[in-house]
């Protein structure tokens, strides 16, 4: 950062800057932590750090002291919801029901990142078995595998 300016970003940034006290590793990760925090207290350089996580609350709390601004994006509302289905599924005929009051309860919870790649994953399986719409009973099923799996993280 000293010889190149730039912005660097560390996405997944909970995976080195986790609580210390958290016991499942061998103590490297501890140390990169640690130096992580020296080189930002150090830094002199005109260049931008970014961190990026999902998990704001595995962050150790000394990380948040280091950074000028935080930034948080919250999960999207019901209207958000709706206006995603509306935009990712737009130009694609829906099966059964044709309210996105049901795709919106049950993506309701769930990051952008993840009712956006139902819909792909849906429109994909529309495309590959050749038929002329996409099955909201599918898309439903992807949404709460995806739940799921957010459970259990």
């Amino acid at each position: 950062m000293q010889n190149t300016r730039g912005v660097y970003l560390f996405d997944e940034f909970d995976s080195i800057g986790s609580h210390r006290s958290y016991g499942n590793d061998v103590g490297e990760i501890k140390r990169v932590l640690n130096s992580f925090l020296l080189n930002i207290e150090r830094d002199e350089s005109r260049s931008i750090i970014i961190a990026a996580t999902n998990l704001p609350e595995a962050l150790h709390k000394a990380l948040f002291r280091r950074f000028d601004d935080i930034i948080e994006y919250p999960l999207p509302g019901k209207q958000e919801l709706q206006l995603t289905f509306k935009k990712y599924l737009e130009g694609f005929k829906l099966d059964g029901d044709k309210k996105l009051s049901k795709l919106v309860t049950a993506a309701f919870g769930l990051s952008y990142a993840d009712v956006i790649r139902s819909c792909q994953e849906a429109i994909k399986e529309m495309l590959i078995s050749g038929k002329e719409t996409v099955s909201i009973a599918s898309l439903i099923s992807s949404l709460a595998a995806r739940k799921s799996a957010e459970a259990k993280t």
